[in-house]
């Protein structure tokens, strides 16, 4: 398929006048998709990146409109690399599902097999059975933990410090400023601590770094996503990181390991974001379809939750068609429809402010189903 490219030299916005880059296998939605980009941009979010794979329709489409960085007023391109934050908890989750297929562990295991006895001891402190806590538990945020994230080290006056935590340090947060929100398995409870547990299990069990591990039990570089990788630690200042915003403060010297252990921690591009969910919804990435349908499976509750969250990812809805996604916390969404076999992964220089999806997903969405 010929790809098509373009670049609109003086576009003038609501920011001023920008650069805009896109390529895309099918030119009859390519300007349609960089439409939709553009109208996103506003005073607060300067710049946009997305990517859409879409099956059905032929679509390989990826863009940026906007700035990378608002003091230089560096033009954003496409390719640029971004803290996914939450995002990196598919990664994880699918990471153990891939040990789960080579039996290297079990689901139904007690996180007591594989976490050190140091976190062990400061769990139990904390009023948590590590006994009692299973795998799935974490996957599915259903263990009762709280987060560690509610300390109150995350203001954007502590974060601006470059401190740097280590996993030991945000389980003793936990336990420090918040207590068990119910019984293990009662209820959804949001918890980047128990994803750290996660990543802290997959480096038990295959030897190598969280990292490391997810690339090549995923086999991300076969899939062709050569652009998500483990932020160095000291933090990725090569040019190629994009700028993210948070509350205005711009976040690019925030010390990675604010969120890096599980929760957080992964860099990606959006055409390797679109491309893994894409990936992952026509059975690449598992050995087993089965595997799938596991990740996906519903949990059963006694009331509703807050969040329909499955293993690393949850089901939503938008404009009433059924999708499976996960968001990160500095302007990140990748989501999948089912119903034309779509992904579209997306970043906010800073995150948008209304609640739920990102609103241009559901203006590209309209642009495909048209």
């Amino acid at each position: 398929m010929k790809r098509f490219n373009f670049i609109n030299l003086l576009k003038i916005t609501a920011i001023g006048i920008v650069i805009l880059t896109y390529s895309c296998t099918n030119k009859n939605y390519a300007t349609k998709i960089q439409s939709d980009i553009e109208s996103e941009l506003t005073e607060s979010t300067k710049g946009i990146l997305a990517s859409v794979n879409s099956v059905d329709k032929d679509i390989v489409y990826s863009g940026a409109s906007g700035l990378s960085d608002i003091e230089a007023k560096s033009i954003l391109q496409p390719n640029q690399t971004f803290r996914i934050a939450s995002v990196t908890k598919t990664f994880v989750a699918a990471t153990i599902l891939r040990l789960w297929e080579d039996n290297k562990l079990s689901l139904d295991d007690p996180i007591a097999k594989y976490i050190s006895e140091e976190h062990i001891g400061i769990l139990k402190s904390g009023g948590y059975n590590t006994d009692k806590i299973l795998i799935r538990h974490l996957l599915t945020h259903s263990s009762g933990m709280s987060e560690h994230t509610k300390s109150p080290k995350y203001t954007v006056e502590f974060l601006s410090t470059n401190h740097i935590w280590t996993p030991t340090e945000q389980i003793n947060d936990l336990i420090t400023y918040t207590k068990p929100l119910g019984e293990v398995g009662e209820q959804f409870s949001y918890s980047d601590t128990g994803y750290i547990l996660l990543a802290e299990i997959i480096e038990k069990v295959t030897g190598e770094s969280m990292g490391n591990a997810i690339i090549e039990q995923l086999n991300l570089k076969k899939l062709g996503m050569l652009n998500t990788y483990m932020e160095d630690f000291d933090g990725d200042f090569s040019g190629k990181r994009i700028h993210q915003y948070h509350e205005n403060s711009d976040t690019y010297n925030y010390h990675p390991s604010m969120d890096y252990y599980g929760g957080g921690g992964l860099l990606s591009t959006t055409a390797d974001l679109s491309c893994f969910f894409q990936s992952l919804f026509t059975h690449k990435i598992f050995h087993n379809k089965a595997t799938l349908d596991t990740m996906l499976a519903p949990i059963n509750y006694s009331t509703k939750q807050s969040l329909d969250y499955r293993m690393g990812i949850w089901q939503t809805e938008v404009d009433g068609k059924k999708a499976y996604t996960h968001s990160g916390f500095w302007g990140t969404q990748v989501i999948y429809f089912p119903h034309n076999k779509t992904s579209i992964a997306l970043n906010y220089s800073q995150r948008w402010t209304q609640k739920g999806n990102a609103p241009i997903i559901s203006k590209i969405l309209k642009t495909i189903d048209q």
